[in-house]
């Protein structure tokens, strides 16, 4: 894909949605920490469905650490994976206390220290809660990006670092968020709707369908 066709695919999109956000729910970034971290191999509706009320008991990282791994688990077990998530979490809120007065740090290294938290979850954090230009790749980022051409690479790594290259600067605190609507309701995995995608004309997907 050409510089300008880039340009033109986010111009679009933004047009289309000019303030993107996480379908998370949150009021701080501690609670989108914990929504992101229950957010692995989960959907956002299920994280939300869990923490809704969690967060109304509990929304500090002394709190959830108070509550402890068994009574974490209950709250969250409707969610896939929920007592390695519950024992990660206790832990993280641990280390936020002793290491960070009970603050989500603003620092890459730090976010990748605590347990549960890789390298696309601080990403999440670094771009949700502090409004920084990184772009946090995940399945739906990945297939958008190498489907359409923007951004090829074989692993989420790859298309990350190529992504921070070819985003145009004005677009790539909200790419994270353009790119993954995109793959979640037009660019969809098994049938991607590109009878209703903004972007179908400049797309490199060999497959596309411009017919009803």
């Amino acid at each position: 894909m050409s510089p300008e066709s880039r340009k033109l695919f986010f111009t679009r999109l933004r047009e289309s949605n000019s303030a993107p956000r996480t379908e998370l729910l949150y009021n701080s970034p501690f609670e989108l920490l914990i929504a992101v971290i229950l957010s692995a191999q989960a959907t956002d509706l299920s994280v939300n469905y869990a923490t809704a009320p969690l967060f109304q008991i509990a929304n500090t990282p002394a709190k959830i650490a108070a509550l402890g791994v068994n009574t974490l688990s209950q709250h969250i077990k409707s969610i896939g994976l929920f007592n390695t998530k519950a024992k990660n979490i206790i832990a993280t809120c641990k280390l936020l206390i002793d290491r960070h007065a009970g603050e989500v740090p603003r620092d890459r290294a730090a976010l990748e220290d605590l347990p549960g938290v890789g390298r696309k979850t601080a990403n999440v954090i670094l771009n949700t809660a502090f409004g920084e230009t990184t772009i946090a790749v995940d399945t739906h980022i990945f297939r958008v990006a190498n489907r359409t051409g923007l951004a090829r690479g074989k692993n989420v790594r790859s298309v990350e670092d190529k992504l921070m290259k070819v985003v145009p600067a004005e677009f790539r605190k909200g790419a994270h968020h353009w790119l993954i609507l995109h793959g979640r309701y037009i660019c969809k995995a098994r049938k991607p709707a590109c009878t209703v995608c903004r972007i179908v004309d400049i797309c490199g997907y060999r497959h596309k369908s411009t017919s009803v």
